[in-house]
C-alpha cells in the first residue's frame, strides 16, 4: 500500500514535470515575459549542470539520518517493547533483559537531554548563535542530525543489551535497514527537487 502511493506520487510528479517543460516551451515561444523554457540551450545546459546542487540539499540528508534512526529503532526491538509497555506495565509482557535494558535506554537518554541542554541554555552555550539565540544557530541547524543521533545511540543500546543484537553486522544492519526500506522515497526526493527548481528556473 505504501509503496502504491508512492509510485502514484511519483508518477504525478513525472507528468507535473513533463507538462511544466511543454508550458516552459510554449509560453517562452510566444514571446511572454519572465518564462524561460526548459528546451532551450540555456535551460539544457542550467538542468545538467546544476542537477547534482540541486540534490545535494539539507533535505538528503536529514532524510538519510531520519531512515537511518527510524530503521534502527524498528529493527533494536525498542518500539516494540514500548508499545508493551504502557499496555502491560504490570505483567509480563517484557522479560527481564528487556526491562533492564529500557531502564539503561531511559538513563542513557535522560544523560544525551542533559549534554544538549548544557550546550544550549547555559550562558555563552556554543550551539548559541553569535547573539545568543536559538533559532537561527548552530542547534537550530542540527536538530535533525541530533535527534536522529539520539534515537539511533538509544536504539543500538537497546538492541545490545536486550540480546537481539550480538555482532557488529547485527548494528549495521539495523542502521541499514531503514534505508532498505525507505529506497523509494529516494526516487520520490528526486523527482520532487526536480519539479520544483524546474518550476522556479522557468517562472
Amino acid at each position: 500500500m505504501r509503496n502504491k502511493l508512492i509510485a502514484r506520487l511519483a508518477a504525478g510528479l513525472l507528468l507535473a514535470e513533463a507538462a511544466l517543460v511543454l508550458t516552459s516551451w510554449i509560453l517562452s515561444a510566444t514571446m511572454t515575459g519572465g518564462v524561460r523554457s526548459l528546451l532551450s540551450d540555456v535551460g539544457i545546459r542550467w538542468f545538467l549542470g546544476r542537477f547534482v546542487e540541486m540534490m545535494a540539499s539539507p533535505l538528503l540528508v536529514w532524510l538519510v539520518l531520519l531512515l537511518i534512526a527510524f530503521g534502527c529503532f524498528l529493527r533494536s526491538g525498542l518500539a516494540h517493547s514500548l508499545r508493551c509497555l504502557p499496555e502491560r506495565r504490570g505483567a509480563t509482557s517484557l522479560n527481564y533483559r528487556d526491562r533492564t535494558a529500557l531502564r539503561l535506554v531511559a538513563v542513557i537518554l535522560v544523560l544525551y537531554v542533559i549534554v544538549i541542554l548544557l550546550l544550549t541554555v547555559t550562558p555563552h552555550a556554543i550551539l548559541l548563535s553569535a547573539t545568543g539565540s536559538l533559532f537561527p544557530s548552530p542547534f537550530s541547524r542540527a536538530i535533525v542530525p541530533l535527534a536522529a543521533f539520539g534515537l539511533s545511540l538509544v536504539s543500538v543500546v537497546y538492541g545490545v543489551m536486550s540480546g537481539r543484537f550480538t555482532t557488529l553486522s547485527d548494528i549495521l544492519d539495523s542502521l541499514s535497514y531503514g534505508i532498505r526500506r525507505g529506497a523509494p522515497l529516494f526516487i520520490l526526493y528526486i523527482l520532487a527537487v526536480q519539479f520544483i527548481e524546474s518550476l522556479l528556473f522557468g517562472f
